[in-house]
């Protein structure tokens, strides 16, 4: 069993640390290297690799210090995407083993065109793809990839749980309700959250249950989304109400 633990990074990135019980570790989008490398320090850990999932630069910006420190590290990443050092290109259906558990890759463009995340341990690492109570924006991929890519990532099984890039869930939250005022998960939710925040605390992990619950961009299928964007959307599939959602969202 891994443990996950969160390093805040910039105003609202987490970059995650996956920890064996060994005193090694993995970190997830380290968009800095400077409060990774502080961790290290402080608690006694060898860095063996590095996933990243997309090239945005608050995700991969810290590699570079990285890579200089520890000349071998494994660096896990997109083949699609150029990003310099990855060292271990992977694509949708690749796994590899960390720490003994079976990591597979899934594709999940939308975001960026060649976006992946990782699910190994029970535990999901989706980057910009999937928020809790949200989705990322329209960088590259069309509304069609992205609500296919969030398909994928709700078959998960539901207890899976979900590591986001960003604490984006307050604002989230906040659309959802403008969405599906009337959700009784959601508003249970949106006490969670700001209890959580009032202390300084994450959000985060959330489950696949949950974002079931309460994410309008999960939740295209159901008549009471469809019909919060009867007025936005082109059409009522599933997609064209996604599309309306996430332009909505754009100029919430």
């Amino acid at each position: 069993m891994l443990t996950v633990k969160s390093i805040p990074a910039f105003n609202d990135n987490y970059i995650w640390l996956i920890q064996n019980t060994d005193r090694h570790c993995i970190v997830v989008d380290p968009g800095d290297a400077s409060p990774v490398l502080d961790v290290l320090e402080q608690e006694g850990l060898t860095l063996d690799a590095v996933l990243v999932t997309h090239h945005h630069a608050d995700h991969v910006g810290g590699l570079h210090a990285l890579v200089s420190k520890f000349p071998r590290l494994r660096v896990v990443g997109p083949e699609e995407e150029a990003i310099a050092y990855i060292n271990v290109p992977v694509q949708d259906g690749d796994q590899f083993e960390l720490f003994g558990e079976q990591f597979l890759v899934l594709g999940v463009p939308g975001h960026t065109r060649g976006h992946v995340a990782y699910v190994g341990d029970g535990k999901l690492f989706c980057g910009d793809t999937l928020f809790s109570a949200g989705c990322g924006r329209l960088f590259e991929g069309t509304p069609e990839q992205m609500h296919n890519s969030l398909q994928k990532i709700s078959s998960l099984p539901i207890e899976t749980e979900v590591f986001c890039a960003h604490e984006y869930t307050a604002s989230n939250v906040a659309f959802a309700l403008a969405v599906e005022p009337e959700n009784p998960s959601l508003r249970e939710y949106r006490d969670d959250v700001n209890r959580l925040r009032a202390q300084s605390m994450p959000t985060l992990p959330s489950t696949i249950e949950k974002e079931k619950r309460i994410n309008p961009f999960l939740r295209c299928d159901l008549p009471e989304v469809k019909s919060a964007v009867s007025g936005r959307a082109s059409g009522d599939s599933d997609v064209e109400t996604f599309a309306a959602l996430r332009q909505w969202k754009d100029n919430f």
